[in-house]
């Protein structure tokens, strides 16, 4: 089988007509998760008759005119990180093996309240972290699906749900989405309120992947339009509906620290896609020609070293009581995090936070001169095996900068998907997504 993703605002005008219900939908949607999950393994629990009752109540909502929402009947999942109150929050670990909370997460209440259907929990990696928990590709069953967002990424690949919520401090929606061949979306830090989720670390954000770039900002917007950002910050911006397409002038060629390890084939791919933008008028900004470029590449070059580091310290809490309530349950990698950061000081931390904060001055710099960077999603495909969810050097820029990151399903290696990476200036979040519309259009063209 091929997976191939189910996108939802295309159905709405059927909806609204009467031509089709958001149940017959849902239907849809199932005979996918019967077909995929015992092969890919999306989800940790799934809830099918509340979601074949809110799929009716969305019915019943458009056949009077009254949705709730742009998303009112889309069928969604929301990662095993994020608090529910009616389903299980196990977190990738045996430590929450069971663990019902009382209460949702603002992400998770919100997406309830503008009609979506839950589906159920995808599977995250431990604690959102490294060690993965099983999910497989949909593309390739015997490769990782990515993380730590790996269930959200497969199930929306396979069509089992056309959105689904996901987190991301490292790299964690944008390199699933990649591996899956889907729409990921990481918004501008703070910008969608992260309240009842384990991800208290400064880079972490939470974000949308989806069947279409239309349903990740239809999601994220929905739910920012209900909870607001993350306290002491103004939170996500801009239209309901996905932004117009917006024809950039000038793209940014972002050659991170990863570009020595692009696979040929991804490498030709990307210089493909530059090719077709040149052709249609766009400028393509290099390092060796832009002093600005040049210099936010130098500043990302440890961008790796500095998030871990950063991240170390930050997991001090809760990873202490976790490992003092049963250290035989927490992975080796968790336990190594916890170890690194016994080892670091708060001026180690204080020195991270500044070579953060300056690479942040140096993006804030050249977004000045161009409308977005791109960039690829990886190396190449995704690895072949279970136990590796692949290596995050092309996405950890995007998040230590605290910029949106938009990936387009746009591009290939070794016959598998890989993605193309826009990365827009800080809370241009809108802004970034008509800049996508129009490549995304320019290169299906």
């Amino acid at each position: 089988m091929t997976p191939t993703p189910a996108p939802f605002l295309p159905q709405r005008a059927g909806f609204a007509s009467g031509a089709t219900t958001p149940r017959a939908f849902l239907e849809a949607c199932l005979e996918r998760l019967a077909a995929w999950e015992p092969r890919v393994g999306a989800f940790t629990f799934t809830a099918v008759d509340s979601a074949r009752a809110a799929a009716d109540a969305s019915t019943a909502r458009w056949k009077a005119g009254r949705p709730l929402s742009a998303i009112d009947g889309m069928p969604s999942g929301i990662k095993d990180i994020i608090d529910t109150d009616d389903m299980p929050t196990q977190m990738g670990s045996p430590l929450f093996e069971g663990y019902r909370p009382r209460f949702s997460a603002a992400s998770a209440q919100a997406l309830r309240d503008a009609g979506a259907v839950i589906l159920g929990k995808t599977v995250t990696t431990e604690f959102a972290s490294t060690q993965p928990r099983g999910t497989r590709n949909p593309w390739s069953l015997d490769r990782t699906p990515g993380g730590s967002s790996s269930g959200s990424a497969a199930a929306v690949a396979a069509g089992m749900v056309s959105g689904a919520l996901g987190t991301q401090v490292v790299g964690s929606i944008i390199r699933p989405s990649g591996f899956c061949g889907v729409h990921g979306y990481k918004p501008s830090v703070g910008g969608i309120n992260r309240g009842g989720s384990l991800d208290y670390l400064s880079q972490s954000t939470t974000g949308t992947i989806g069947a279409s770039l239309g349903d990740t900002w239809a999601m994220a917007r929905a739910v920012a339009g209900l909870v607001g950002g993350d306290p002491g910050c103004a939170g996500l911006d801009g239209p309901v509906e996905p932004p117009a397409a917006i024809r950039p002038a000038r793209l940014a060629l972002l050659q991170t620290a990863g570009w020595p390890l692009l696979h040929a084939q991804g490498r030709g791919a990307l210089q493909g896609a530059l090719a077709r933008l040149r052709a249609a008028g766009v400028e393509i900004l290099t390092s060796d020609t832009t002093p600005a470029l040049a210099a936010l590449e130098d500043a990302t070059a440890e961008a790796l070293a500095i998030t871990m580091g950063i991240n170390a310290w930050e997991w001090r809490w809760p990873l202490a009581g976790f490992v003092a309530r049963d250290r035989g349950g927490i992975s080796p990698s968790s336990l190594e995090r916890f170890e690194q950061q016994g080892r670091m000081s708060r001026a180690e931390y204080a020195a991270l936070l500044g070579r953060r904060e300056a690479a942040r001055r140096a993006h804030a710099a050249l977004a000045a001169r161009c409308d977005a960077m791109v960039s690829v999603t990886a190396p190449g495909a995704a690895p072949v095996g279970l136990g590796y969810t692949g290596n995050p050097i092309f996405v950890v820029p995007g998040s230590m900068l605290g910029c949106p990151v938009v990936t387009l399903p746009a591009l290939a290696s070794e016959g598998l998907p890989l993605g193309l990476q826009l990365l827009g200036a800080k809370d241009g979040d809108a802004a970034l997504f008509g800049v996508a519309a129009w490549v995304e259009a320019a290169l299906a063209g």
